[in-house]
């Protein structure tokens, strides 16, 4: 059923490589990706270790939950976004992809998963 949903998901975005249902201790509950030599699973655990870290300081500073993070590198953007309190969706945009899209998609997908995580 999540499979599913990823693909999906990224259908309407274009340029995905990877795209993973994880929960907040960065254990993935289903992936799906383009078949690069990207080990999702490592870069899935560090980026929610930088999400827990930025959701610390965060809240010390009343500032709320993080729903959505995301790094740009020369090859790729890596996006963070927020499901549940337990579950993220961690995107792997190639260059060719539409980072707005895929924000607006990782946005969506929040309430299409509403009812189905927790």
């Amino acid at each position: 059923m999540f499979l599913e949903r990823l693909s999906e998901i990224s259908d309407r975005i274009g340029g995905v490589r990877a795209l993973s249902l994880v929960a907040s201790d960065g254990i993935a509950v289903e992936s799906m990706s383009s078949g690069d030599d990207l080990d999702l699973e490592a870069v899935a655990a560090e980026l929610m270790n930088q999400v827990q870290s930025i959701g610390e300081s965060h809240r010390d500073l009343d500032l709320g939950q993080v729903l959505n993070f995301s790094v740009s590198t020369g090859e790729m953007t890596l996006m963070v976004s927020s499901l549940s309190d337990n579950y993220y969706l961690l995107l792997v945009l190639g260059p060719e992809g539409s980072y707005g899209r895929a924000r607006f998609e990782l946005r969506r997908a929040r309430l299409l998963f509403a009812n189905e995580l927790d």
